[in-house]
């Protein structure tokens, strides 16, 4: 992900791929900081898009169960049975 985006911009050579560029350990800091400003854009986006998701589940259907569902346990409120049995 992350790294393997940072570490074409520090690794890139034209040895391996004419077509491509150099990266920054082979002259061309450059490509490293097209390569940031992508996964810097990308962290972005991919947090707009899931605050809009989160928040339109959110008014859809709620993100959080009551608070006396809560208190009950989301075992026996949301699935109707005890998870941990051994105790009683």
């Amino acid at each position: 992900g992350i790294w393997g985006a940072l570490a074409t911009g520090l690794f890139a050579s034209k040895a391996v791929n004419p077509a491509g560029a150099d990266g920054l350990f082979f002259g061309n800091p450059k490509q490293f900081l097209v390569q940031l400003l992508a996964v810097l854009i990308t962290i972005g986006y991919t947090f707009v898009v899931t605050l809009i998701i989160y928040k339109v589940v959110d008014w859809l259907f709620g993100a959080r169960v009551s608070e006396k569902e809560e208190l009950m346990g989301l075992d026996l409120t949301q699935h109707r049975e005890r998870a941990y049995t051994v105790l009683e």
